[in-house]
């Protein structure tokens, strides 16, 4: 490699990681990606700084991924859809709390959304509507009519774990740039403790 490359390759930020699991540059493994995951990606100016790591698909959630692969559970972030109705119309949004934490769907998400009652999507419309599968679901790629709401400790991880559409694969980005996503809200206090139960 020239002086050149080796300037390049200098420049380019450091792949998020975790000790259990090797990091890939996600743009660069599409296979590991739900379609709409890889074609945000594709487009979005921080990829570079976003990796994927390959895992066993029996343990895509939360709860078994952190015992099997020694992720806090303050690094890993949910993402659950939730649904309401004003005035006819339906209003979706995407919440992303971490783990050591839940939505709170009845209170401040219900405000958020502006309607009577707040509730989870149905999953089966959940899968359908984003092109990717349950438990797997992510921020990265969702349809446009989406809201994309962030709980504002999800910032703070030094490594967030989210999905990547598919079960048998996690992305791991830096915290701070969960609010770089395209249309992305941040908003304090849109989850609560839950004493170390997933979302």
């Amino acid at each position: 490699m020239n002086a050149r490359g080796r300037a390049i390759m200098g420049a380019m930020p450091a792949l998020p990681s975790l000790p259990t699991l090797p990091s890939l540059a996600a743009r660069e493994h599409p296979e590991l990606l739900a379609a709409p995951v890889a074609a945000a990606l594709a487009g979005w100016e921080h990829a570079d700084q976003v990796a994927v790591v390959e895992i066993d698909p029996a343990l895509a959630d939360t709860a078994a991924m952190s015992e099997a692969y020694e992720v806090p559970l303050a690094w890993s972030v949910n993402c659950v859809v939730v649904a309401g109705r004003r005035d006819g119309a339906e209003r979706v949004a995407a919440c992303l709390v971490r783990a050591d934490t839940r939505a709170d769907v009845n209170s401040r998400v219900k405000r958020l959304l502006d309607v009577r009652k707040a509730s989870f999507l149905a999953m089966d419309r959940a899968v359908a509507e984003s092109g990717m599968e349950h438990g797997g679901i992510t921020p990265v790629g969702l349809p446009a009519g989406w809201r994309v709401l962030a709980d504002s400790r999800v910032l703070d991880c030094e490594v967030a774990v989210i999905g990547t559409g598919l079960r048998r694969s996690k992305l791991l980005v830096p915290g701070s740039l969960l609010a770089r996503l395209p249309g992305t809200e941040v908003v304090e206090d849109l989850a609560v403790p839950s004493g170390g139960d997933p979302a």
